[in-house]
């Protein structure tokens, strides 16, 4: 069976549609009689005639703007939508559940003396852009029991910001579950969590867990508090590429008891800023727990733990930045000028040779474990990518083989190519951001904005020695770019389904494209963007696979996978991820992963 399946007569009804047309441009320049992939044109734009031709006239006189709305709704684009504020407020005891508009929130169970107030699933149900805004949850109150449970989750792409929880409260409990887990592409922004409260028992839990890329900003969590309880668990866990920023947890608080748990741990390339942990606390303890630990590469900066402590402060901190790769940390200021009887305790810093640790008071700390890991913590964190199954070697792919299958769902935000008569009338490069800006409305700064960068930086950077690299955003340019460099006789691959995501698979009958024989191929790889935009460039010396993938106990077939096994890996870095898996180095091994959702390669067509 060929993944390259749909077949000829994809039945498109008006002849002048975008996804017509690019049926039309595929059997015009690719040369054989294999059927029509089906995958790759439903990516085509959903428009209709009457619509696209609208919407290339706007174009054409640089007025898409004045539709941007109707624009992206009628091709299917990544915008985001204007929030308009809400002026409602909540001031009694109250239940609320489920609240999923992209607008602002204000005012919950502000200024209220006892109750209790719980909240839940507020814009947990987006599957496009959301744009949401909470403000002031239970502020100044006096004995409140206070809940909210899961801001933001699920969510694919967001911009969240959340201020003021519980600030200036006196007595009672608070309790935040769940900001932003499992979203893709987050943008969060949480600022004041019970600064300047009074005897008052804090818990947060789960902030941006198993997010995507993005970015992430903590502000003042506890901060001038007395007498406080507070507890922080899993910021930013099992994330993939983040930049994070977390300022002022605890900061001049009096006799607290403060516990910090799991910061970054298991991230995959994070940019990490921390600081201000317990600055100018006075008495009581405080307590941080696993600083990006098995994490992967990334970049780490921790300031100011426990500066200007008082008499009678208790610290502790254990595991720091203990990385399944080498990456750049720093870490400055701990205990520095801490005055009187004080206790420090510092446990396991890095394995990585890359690290500095500057201003540590001298006396009355214990200090363990100072960029010295043990080789069984190391083995745990290889094993850790090991077994999600991402990179095997080519042996692997043989029929009756049982093999974990890594999570290969697309976490992009669902989007359409643009017709290239469309395309062709947008500004496209680094230098032309601002025109591009402002025909998405796109504000300076914004997680758009940076967006938009990135994926520029991605596609104006030179190409690898021998490679050929273009970023295309039509149907029509891939075709182009695959054919320029493999020639008119081409088919495009890509795995069937997700089936079997996360799990053992059995590997059962195994067909190796062009019989086996090395060849080169197109691979193309999504990039974020207002539009579908793929990174596409070639790929010398390499094997395509096909193979059935049954379940190991009913030998049920799930799935039909498609391999590509890169023979040479001579200019791999050494800290690639399929090194850090299989345990060798660049020019040693072939190296073989999945094509996952939504990517796909191209081949010379046997």
């Amino acid at each position: 069976m060929q993944v390259c399946y749909g077949g000829r007569g994809l039945g498109y009804k008006n002849p002048f549609t975008p996804k017509a047309y690019v049926a039309r441009y595929w059997n015009k320049h690719v040369r054989n009689n294999l059927p029509k992939p089906s995958f790759l044109l439903s990516k085509a734009s959903p428009m209709s005639a009457a619509e696209a031709a609208s919407f290339a006239k706007l174009a054409a006189a640089n007025s898409l703007s004045t539709q941007l709305p109707e624009f992206c709704s009628a091709a299917h684009l990544l915008c985001f939508p204007e929030v308009q504020p809400s002026l409602e407020k909540h001031t009694e005891d109250v239940d609320f559940q489920t609240y999923d508009n992209s607008q602002n929130f204000s005012n919950y169970g502000r200024s209220r003396p006892g109750g209790t107030e719980s909240f839940r699933s507020y814009a947990t149900t987006f599957s496009s852009r959301p744009d949401n805004s909470f403000r002031r949850y239970s502020r100044r109150s006096v004995g409140h029991v206070d809940s909210f449970v899961r801001y933001g989750g699920s969510i694919g792409d967001i911009y969240q910001t959340f201020n003021t929880y519980g600030t200036s409260s006196a007595g009672g409990a608070g309790e935040f579950k769940q900001y932003a887990t499992k979203s893709n592409f987050p943008e969060l922004d949480f600022t004041t969590y019970s600064d300047s409260s009074g005897g008052r028992r804090q818990s947060f839990s789960s902030y941006g867990e198993n997010g995507n890329s993005g970015g992430q900003n903590f502000t003042s969590y506890g901060k001038n508090s007395a007498g406080a309880g507070n507890e922080f668990s899993s910021y930013g866990t099992s994330s993939n590429v983040e930049a994070s920023n977390f300022t002022n947890y605890g900061a001049r608080g009096t006799s607290p008891n403060d516990t910090f748990t799991n910061y970054g741990v298991l991230q995959n390339i994070p940019e990490v800023n921390f600081q201000s942990y317990a600055e100018g606390t006075v008495g009581g303890t405080e307590s941080f727990s696993n600083y990006r630990v098995q994490a992967n590469v990334g970049d780490d900066s921790f300031q100011s733990y426990a500066k200007n402590t008082k008499e009678g402060t208790k610290v502790d901190f254990r595991n720091y930045a203990i990385s399944a790769n080498p990456s750049s940390d720093t870490f400055k200021g701990y205990a520095k000028g801490a005055e009187g009887d004080h206790k420090v305790g510092f446990t396991s810093y890095g394995n990585n040779t890359n690290t500095t640790f500057k201003d540590y008071v001298k006396q009355g700390v214990s200090f363990a474990s100072y960029n010295v890991p043990s080789s069984s913590a190391s083995k745990t964190v290889s094993d850790s990518f090991v077994k999600t199954g991402k990179f095997f070697r080519e042996s692997m792919l043989k029929e009756g083989t049982v093999m974990p299958m890594p999570d290969i769902r697309d976490k992009m935000p669902p989007r359409s190519f643009l017709p290239r008569y469309i395309l062709s009338k947008l500004p496209f490069s680094s230098s032309k951001i601002d025109e591009l800006k402002r025909v998405f409305k796109v504000s300076d700064n914004s997680s758009m904005d940076k967006m938009i960068m990135d994926s520029f930086g991605e596609c104006e950077r030179a190409p690898s020695v021998g490679e050929t690299k273009r970023c295309v955003g039509s149907v029509e340019d891939m075709i182009d770019f695959a054919t320029s460099v493999l020639g008119r006789n081409v088919a495009v691959w890509t795995t069937e389904n997700v089936n079997g995501f996360n799990q053992n698979v059995m590997v059962g009958g195994v067909k190796g494209m062009k019989g086996g024989k090395v060849t080169k191929s197109v691979s193309c790889h999504q990039s974020l963007f207002p539009y579908l935009l793929y990174y596409c460039h070639s790929v010398p010396k390499v094997r395509v696979y096909e193979a059935d993938l049954l379940n190991p106990e009913s030998k049920a077939k799930i799935n039909h996978g498609v391999a590509i096994c890169h023979l040479d890996t001579t200019a791999w870095s050494p800290t690639h991820g399929a090194f850090v898996a299989l345990g060798s180095g660049p020019g040693r091994i072939e190296v073989c992963h999945w094509i996952f959702e939504n990517d796909m390669t191209w081949t010379i067509a046997d």
